[in-house]
């Protein structure tokens, strides 16, 4: 099975495999792409509403990962969904895609290059220059804002 993210519905992704995607998927879709939305639902698209307990695992991975700030809570509900049903989650988005390779997660990629490597990412302090391995709102040294830095 196939858990589809907004971007297949946006770039007509095909499979002739069994899909599957989330109700919250629907509301990021306009025009073309949420028809495209209704029609697979209409001929047999699974909808998937993923336990709880699986989003707060998906959530401390990408908080481990240093990807929670650039996930959205559908973002956040598609890994959970492909997690829970075994399946390859179909998106362009590198965060999601990184959490995803976490969680050991398979990911089919639609317009873009998928990701080369699994990242940890580490904050830098705009101010102080001091890194930290988790995101804040302020530097505790300093009160600077934290930027995403690549730890390579």
């Amino acid at each position: 099975m196939y858990v589809l993210d907004s971007s297949a519905f946006i770039n007509e992704y095909h499979t002739d495999e069994q899909i599957a995607t989330i109700p919250l998927v629907r509301e990021e879709l306009e025009d073309e792409a949420a028809y495209r939305f209704d029609a697979l639902e209409g001929s047999g698209m699974h909808l998937h509403i993923p336990e709880d307990n699986t989003v707060e695992r998906i959530e401390r991975a990408a908080g481990e990962t240093g990807d929670l700030a650039e996930l959205s809570e559908t973002d956040i509900r598609l890994i959970a969904a492909a997690f829970e049903l075994d399946s390859r989650l179909v998106t362009d988005d590198y965060a999601m895609q990184n959490v995803a390779e976490k969680l050991d997660v398979a990911v089919e990629v639609i317009a873009r290059e998928g990701i080369s490597e699994q990242r940890e990412w580490l904050f830098q302090c705009a101010g102080c220059g001091r890194e930290f391995d988790e995101n804040r709102d302020r530097c505790p040294i300093c009160g600077s804002s934290l930027s995403r830095k690549n730890p390579a």
